[in-house]
Formats: C-alpha cells, structure tokens, sequence
C-alpha cells in the first residue's frame, strides 16, 4: 500500500465521523481526498464518493433512528425528490471540466457555511416541512447530488434547520436517511457514464463505516447548538481550502 493511499483511508475514518456527528460532510471530504490524496480523476470519484457516503449514511441513520430523532415525513419529502433530482443531474457532471466540478462544490461549501452562521439563522419555521417548499428543495438538492457526486449533506442539513423547522439533533439522522436515497439515485445515473475501482471503493467504505460508529457516539454527548456552529465553520474551512488549492493549481505552484 502506498502512503498517499494509507493516509487516504485514515482520512476515510474522519469522512465517517464527519457523517456521524454532523449529518454531513462525509462529501465534502471524500471528494477532496479521492482526487487530492488518492489521485483518482473527478469524474471518477464522482461515483466512488456515492457508494462510500451513500451506504455510510444509510449505516448511521439506521444507527442514530433508534433514539427517535428521525424526521419521518421530512426524510420522506426529501429523499423520493432527491432521488429523482440525483439521477437527472447525473449527467451534467461529464459535461464541465474537473477543476469546474471542485470550485461550483467550494463555493456552495461557503455559501451554506456562512448561512448556518449567520445571526438568526435558524428562525421558528411555521407549518414545519410543508410539501410544495421541501419537495422544490428536495428535489433542487438531488440535482447538486447526481452534478457533484455529494450526499449533500452540507445543503440538506441547513435546508433541514432553516425550512423544514428541525433542531440539529433531529436534523442529524434525517439527514444521513436523505443523504442515503439521493446517494443511489446519483449513482444509478453515474453508472452510464463512468466505471470505477470497486475494491478501492469498498476499502474507502470500510474505514468510513468504522469512522461512522464512532461519530454516531459523540453527537450523543454534544449540544444542538454546538453540533451547528461546528458544522457552519467545518463547511467554511473545507471551502476555503479547497478554492486555495485550485487557485494554487492554476497559477501553476503545484
């Protein structure tokens, strides 16, 4: 094993842990590590990063629904319209360039970060999830999932806050349930485009689901409002970085 694939997988256990405690995230680093650390063309990690967040979340909703912090009818609206956004949006990951595909996902990062942020974010939302509002968003999300190769996570777990009216402990498991469906409806539309090493695949997954049990622990022990204001400056830094990078690239410094 080389070390920029051993320290791909170590960092595979944090993707995992990521998901656990913030309900998102697990993307966001599978992509940057797929094509920064483990040298895999976008395109390709696009897919790879489907199967690895996609059933690590399944894991840990599965795993967090049995304290009773799922929201069934906001993980429902979400999911079946994400799913059919996902497969659509597919195919519009082959037709921009991979540096494209990096900095559309940074700047989402930032943008979704400074949201969660921002003061009186998270206002008392009247009617909770009503249909017509989170199935648009649901399905708007699902698109980004299929285009960026996310569980979009780190869209659905503000989507979840500020429009369905969810606390972050409850937004957590909603969310990996949401990530799960919109995970296999990007993938069955990446899957006639691209094909992919499946014994890297299940190596990343591996140490993602070991990364995910332990997350799944420590959000028991933290605050909803620490969990948020994590998740809001986590989303930002990975932005940045990720912007810095592909600012570097392209002044021709790496």
């Amino acid at each position: 094993m080389s070390a920029a694939l051993g320290l791909a997988l170590l960092l595979a256990v944090l993707i995992g842990v990521s998901l656990g405690t913030l309900g998102s995230g697990g993307s966001i680093i599978t992509m940057p590590v797929l094509v920064y650390v483990a040298g895999i063309p976008a395109h390709t990690a696009v897919g790879m990063s489907l199967v690895i967040v996609g059933t690590t979340a399944a894991v840990g909703s599965y795993l967090q629904s049995r304290a009773g912090g799922l929201h069934g009818r906001a993980a429902a609206i979400f999911a079946v319209t994400g799913a059919i956004g996902a497969f659509a949006g597919a195919r519009l990951t082959h037709l921009v360039a991979g540096s494209t595909l990096m900095a559309i996902f940074a700047a989402l990062m930032l943008l979704a970060g400074w949201r969660m942020l921002a003061p009186g974010a998270v206002p008392a939302v009247p009617g909770g999830c009503r249909v017509p509002r989170c199935a648009g968003i649901g399905l708007a999300l699902g698109v980004l999932t299929g285009f960026l190769g996310i569980g979009g996570g780190f869209l659905i777990v503000p989507a979840l806050v500020l429009v369905a009216g969810l606390d972050m402990k409850r937004a957590v498991p909603t969310s990996l349930a949401i990530i799960a469906f919109n995970a296999a409806g990007g993938l069955a539309g990446q899957l006639r485009y691209a094909a992919f090493d499946w014994n890297l695949t299940a190596a990343f997954l591996g140490s993602a689901l070991i990364g995910m049990v332990g997350g799944s622990m420590i959000t028991r022990r933290i605050s909803g409002e620490t969990l948020r204001r994590g998740f809001g400056w986590a989303v930002i830094a990975l932005g940045a970085a990720i912007l810095g990078y592909q600012a570097l690239a392209r002044a021709g410094l790496l």
